[in-house]
């Protein structure tokens, strides 16, 4: 197996929506905001090489939204998914699966394209995975997460015949993925309903692709709880046991909205579980 980082740019989020009840005083340490209160977070991919088989996880916000929608989030940086993927000597037509985390639109924008004024998958060649009940959470949307959900970038998944699900597993548990050998996945609840953080056996460490359970090392506190998230005491619950078997197991955190670290391994500190190392992915021996 071999995994590549996909960069794939940055956008902006209000700061204190990205930390719910924790005051700006404090997050803005680690996380600082502009003059309208907004922080810069990364969308970052990641791509699985097993075999003949090339899974992308996630696929960032995409670029076929009016520019009303993307004046709200400020996109920014040199980064974009085609480019990254170049960078690694790969090309869209080669992905052969792409597993969506979730549905909201900054990590499956990407996963759908424009041409001709018509929706089209921009995997051609791919099978989609999701789960059904994340699936019909996101297509019967609840009225504070609707936003989030974006019926262009989900429903041509299911209309092109590439979409298919996930069997689920106990919550908190990693179970198998049906797609390659060493990618399992972890269920979490508090943020969406029935996210996927898939799981890898790379190199004899475990690395989670954390989504947004844990979005950034400053949500490594246990408080610390997205205004954003649909079920805020089971988040915290979710937090807990999974950074307690991380610090136990010795495992690697990919977070694919830090907008600096990209991965860290977790240390224990007089305040709690805290980032130990932070490094990159390539540098992972």
């Amino acid at each position: 197996m071999q995994l590549y980082t996909i960069d794939t740019g940055l956008f902006k989020l209000d700061g204190g929506a990205m930390f719910g009840v924790v005051p700006k005083t404090i997050w803005n340490k680690t996380n600082p905001a502009d003059s309208n209160n907004l922080c810069s977070w990364a969308m970052r991919c990641l791509l699985v090489e097993e075999g003949d088989r090339l899974i992308l996880i996630d696929t960032g916000i995409g670029n076929k939204q009016d520019e009303k929608f993307f004046s709200h989030y400020y996109l920014h940086g040199e980064d974009t998914l085609d480019g990254s993927l170049a960078k690694q000597g790969f090309h869209r037509d080669d992905i052969t699966d792409v597993l969506l985390t979730h549905l909201h639109f900054d990590h499956c924008g990407g996963s759908i394209i424009r041409e001709n004024d018509r929706l089209t998958p921009a995997f051609q060649n791919a099978v989609y995975w999701s789960n059904e009940r994340h699936w019909e959470w996101a297509t019967r949307p609840n009225e504070r997460e609707k936003a989030s959900f974006l019926k262009e970038n989900i429903l041509p998944i299911k209309e092109s015949g590439q979409l298919r699900f996930i069997p689920e597993a106990a919550a908190g548990a990693p179970g198998p993925s049906s797609i390659v050998p060493g990618l399992s996945i972890r269920y979490v609840y508090g943020h969406t309903d029935a996210m996927m953080l898939p799981q890898l056996q790379y190199k004899g460490r475990t690395i989670v692709f954390m989504a947004d359970l844990l979005p950034s090392t400053g949500h490594l506190p246990v408080p610390y709880v997205m205004a954003y998230d649909m079920f805020p005491l089971k988040t915290l619950q979710e937090k807990k046991s999974f950074l307690e078997e991380s610090l136990r197991e010795n495992t690697i955190l990919f977070f694919e909205h830090d907008p600096e670290t990209e991965c860290c391994d977790l240390q224990m500190t007089e305040k709690g579980i805290r980032p130990g190392r932070s490094f990159k992915l390539s540098e992972l021996k």
